[in-house]
C-alpha cells in the first residue's frame, strides 16, 4: 500500500468539482438520448481489452472492452468460428465504449476471430481478435508456498539497465536520480541483468512493486496508480521485455509474483478523461477520501457510514478508487489479473491494498482466479496489527458473518510488529520475546498459518537494520526467525546488505538505490566490491542461511513447537510430527543476552533424548548435546539434530 504526496489543494478541489459534474450529468439515460450518432467514417477503434484471450480456460466467458471515437452506436457481429459465439454486446454510458461478450466453447481451437463492426448492416470497421493456445500444464502451474523465500524489490531502485529508456516522448515524469521521491532509472533490463544474484543469494521467488504503466508528473516510480493496466511502463520496458523476465526468472529457478492493484487506479488513467460508465469510479458529492477504518469490516457495532467510507473513499486524491460493485468494472479486473498471469507465466500474485475494494467482489475475483489455477497462491495486502483482521479474509476461515474467502495467503502484518517488538523491547511477561511466542501462539486464529507471508520489511516500512538501531545481532535474530518459523519469507531488497532508512515513515529513503545498480556506484553490492567489512558478513550470512533452507524438508513442511522464553532466550523447534523426537529435528536458539548463557536441555524433553548429535547450520559444526548449551552472548544457534 503506497499514500503518495497529495496533490495540491486547489488540484484537488478542481477535480472534485469535476466528479461532481460526472455525478449529476453522466447518467445512462443522458447519454442514451443526448449524444450524436456518428458518421460511420468517424468512429474509430483505439483499444481492445483484453488484448488476446486463449482456448482451454474453465471459465467459458469473455467480455472484450471496445473503446474508440462513437464505437458505442455500432452493432457487433462475429464471422463464423467453430466454437464462439457472440453472446451479446451492450454500450456504456460513454457513447466512446461497446462491451462484447463472447462464449469459447471446449472445442474452441486456437487462432483468429473477426469480429464486424457495422452500422446499419454494413461492416465499417473489422478487428482480428487472437484465440491462443495455453502453454502445456499452464492451469496446474506450481505456486509459491513455505518452501519459498520472496525477494521483493522495487524495480526502480534496484539497476538500471537501459539508460536509454529513462527519459520517454509522452511520458510526463523523467529521471531525477538525485530525488528521493523521483523516478531513478532502475528496469526490467536491471532485473534480468542480475537475476544470477538475487538465485545466487538463496532466493526462489521475485516480487517486483507494479510494472504497470504510471503516466503520471511526479511519484510514478512505485507503479501503484496505474494509467495503464495493460501496458508495461516504457521507462521499465516492454511487455516483451516482462515476459522475458519470467522467463529468464524461470531458468534462474525463480518464480515471478506479479504485484496487482484492484482497489484505485491513477487519476492520469486514460478512464478519467471519458468513464466508461457513470458509475466506474466510486463518486461522492464532494471528495472524500478513506479513513482506513478497516476493522468497520468486521466490527459488528459499525455504523454503515463508516463502511461505506472505507471501501469507497479514495485512497487519495491522486488515486480514484474503483467501483468493483459495477458488473462491468468487475469483470474486467478479473479478466485483466487472468491476463497476466497466463501471459507472464506468473508463479502467484500479490494484491495490494485489499480489503478497500469491495468485499463480495473480492470473493468472486479470488474464487475465479483459483478456479482457473487451482494451486496458485495470492498473497493479499491487510495491514492490521491484529490478527482476528487478517485471518478473517483467508480462505477457510469460519466468520462470524458467513462471509467467505478463496483467499489463500495474507501478508502477517502482526507478526512483523510482533519481531521488531520482540528484538527491540526488554524481556517480561508482555514485552520481548514474549511478543513472539504469543504471536505465533494467536495462530490457531488462522485456517492455514503456514501459508502466511512474514516479512522482515517492505516498500512502505522503515528499514529492518535501521528499526534495530543497526544491531546485527538483533538482525540475524530476525532473519533466522523468518527462515525457520513456520511461514513463507519475504524479504527486501538490500536488507541483505544492511540498508537503513529513518526509523520514521519516509518512503524515498527507504527505496534506496541498491549500490552497484547503476554505472559508476563506488560500492557494487552484486559483486562486493566497496562493501564494508559488516555488509560483506551480513550477505554471506543471509546466503548461506537462504541457501540452506531451500533445501531443508523441516522449514518447509515440519510441525513447530516453541517454548515460553525465559532467561532473554527464545526456544522453538521444527520437526516431523509422526516421527517426534525419533526424527530428524531443527532447534532455533535466540539468545538476547548481552554475556554467553548456559541453556539448560533438559526442559526441551519433548524434543530432545540426551546423547544425540547436532549439527550448526551456520558453521557446519558438529557436538554431542548434553544436559546444557553455551550460547554466545547475543547469539543466533540454528542446530540440526538427528
Amino acid at each position: 500500500m503506497i499514500a503518495p504526496t497529495r496533490l495540491a489543494a486547489p488540484l484537488a478541489s478542481l477535480l472534485s468539482l469535476a466528479l461532481s459534474l460526472i455525478a449529476m450529468t453522466h447518467t445512462p439515460a443522458a447519454a442514451a438520448t443526448a449524444d450524436p450518432v456518428p458518421t460511420p467514417a468517424a468512429v474509430t477503434l483505439d483499444r481492445v481489452e483484453p488484448p488476446d484471450w486463449w482456448v482451454g480456460m474453465k471459465s467459458p466467458d469473455l467480455q472484450l472492452m471496445l473503446h474508440g471515437a462513437g464505437i458505442g452506436a455500432l452493432q457487433v457481429a462475429l464471422a463464423p468460428t467453430p466454437g464462439v459465439t457472440l453472446v451479446g454486446a451492450r454500450r456504456g454510458d460513454s457513447p466512446n465504449y461497446l462491451f462484447v461478450d463472447l462464449r469459447i466453447a471446449p472445442t474452441a481451437q486456437p487462432g483468429t476471430l473477426t469480429l464486424q463492426l457495422q452500422h446499419e448492416g454494413r461492416t465499417v470497421l473489422e478487428h482480428r481478435y487472437p484465440l491462443r493456445a495455453r502453454a502445456p500444464g499452464s492451469a496446474q502451474r506450481e505456486s509459491f508456498g513455505p518452501k519459498d523465500a520472496i525477494y521483493l524489490v522495487v524495480p526502480d531502485r534496484f539497476a538500471n539497465g537501459d539508460p536509454s529508456n529513462d527519459a520517454v516522448p509522452g511520458m510526463a515524469e523523467g529521471p531525477r536520480r538525485d530525488d528521493p521521491g523521483g523516478r531513478h532509472g532502475g528496469d526490467l533490463a536491471g532485473l534480468i541483468a542480475h537475476l544470477d544474484y538475487i538465485a545466487g543469494m538463496g532466493f526462489t521467488m521475485l516480487w517486483p512493486t507494479p510494472l504497470s504503466e504510471n503516466n503520471s508528473p511526479k511519484w510514478s516510480y512505485h507503479g501503484y496508480a496505474a494509467t495503464d493496466f495493460y501496458k508495461v511502463d516504457p521507462r521499465f520496458g516492454t511487455n516483451a521485455d516482462y515476459l522475458r523476465l519470467g522467463a529468464e526468472a524461470k531458468r534462474h529457478g525463480l518464480g515471478l509474483i506479479q504485484d496487482i492493484v484492484l482497489n484505485h487506479i491513477g487519476v492520469h488513467h486514460w478512464w478519467m478523461a471519458d468513464l466508461p460508465t457513470a458509475d466506474w469510479v466510486n463518486v461522492w458529492p464532494r471528495y472524500t477520501e478513506t479513513h482506513h477504518a478497516r476493522m468497520s469490516l468486521q466490527d459488528p457495532y459499525a455504523a454503515p457510514s463508516d463502511r461505506k467510507r472505507f471501501s469507497d473513499g479514495w485512497f487519495t486524491p491522486d488515486m480514484p478508487d474503483l467501483n468493483q460493485r459495477q458488473p462491468l468494472v468487475a469483470t474486467y479486473l478479473t479478466q485483466m489479473s487472468l491476463w497476466w498471469i497466463e501471459s507472464a507465466g506468473l508463479a502467484g500474485v500479490r494484491t495490494d491494498t485489499y480489503s478497500y475494494s469491495d468485499k463480495d467482489f473480492l470473493a468472486a475475483w479470488s474464487r475465479r482466479l483459483k478456479d482457473e489455477y487451482p494451486k496458485l497462491n495470492i498473497v493479499g495486502e491487510e495491514w492490521s496489527p491484529h490478527p482476528a483482521v487478517v485471518s478473517y479474509w483467508q480462505a477457510g476461515k469460519r466468520n462470524h458473518d458467513g462471509y467467505v474467502s478463496s483467499l489463500p495467503s495474507l501478508m502477517d502484518f502482526p507478526m512483523q510488529e510482533a519481531i521488531l517488538a520482540g528484538l527491540n523491547q526488554a524481556d517480561s511477561h508482555d514485552g520481548g520475546f514474549t511478543r513472539l511466542y504469543e504471536g505465533l501462539a494467536h495462530d490457531f486464529v488462522y485456517p492455514d498459518p503456514a501459508n502466511l507471508v512474514l516479512f522482515e520489511g517492505n516498500h512502505d516500512t522503515p528499514r529492518l537494520y535501521s528499526m534495530l538501531h543497526e544491531d546485527l545481532d538483533l538482525t540475524k535474530m530476525a532473519w533466522a526467525f523468518l527462515s525457520v518459523v513456520r511461514r513463507i519469507p519475504q524479504f527486501y531488497y538490500g536488507t541483505e546488505i544492511l540498508m537503513t532508512s529513518p526509523r520514521h515513515r519516509d518512503d524515498g529513503a527507504a527505496r534506496g538505490d541498491f549500490p552497484g545498480g547503476w554505472a559508476g556506484d563506488a560500492v557494487n553490492a552484486f559483486t562486493g566490491t566497496g562493501l564494508s567489512e559488516r555488509q560483506a558478513a551480513a550477505q554471506a550470512w543471509l546466503k548461506r542461511l537462504l541457501n540452506w533452507r531451500k533445501t531443508e524438508r523441516l522449514v518447509h513442511e515440519g510441525a513447530l513447537m516453541q517454548y515460553a522464553p525465559l532467561g532473554e532466550a527464545y526456544v522453538l523447534f521444527r520437526y516431523d510430527a509422526a516421527k517426534g523426537q525419533n526424527g530428524k529435528r531443527l532447534m532455533l536458539v535466540l539468545n538476547k543476552a548481552r554475556e554467553a548463557r548456559d541453556l539448560d536441555l533438559t526442559r526441551f524433553s519433548e524434543m530432545l533424548r540426551g546423547g544425540e548429535t547436532a549439527t550448526d547450520v551456520m558453521t557446519g559444526q558438529t557436538a554431542t548435546l548434553g544436559t546444557s548449551l553455551t550460547l554466545p552472548a547475543r547469539s543466533v544457534t540454528v542446530l540440526s539434530i538427528e
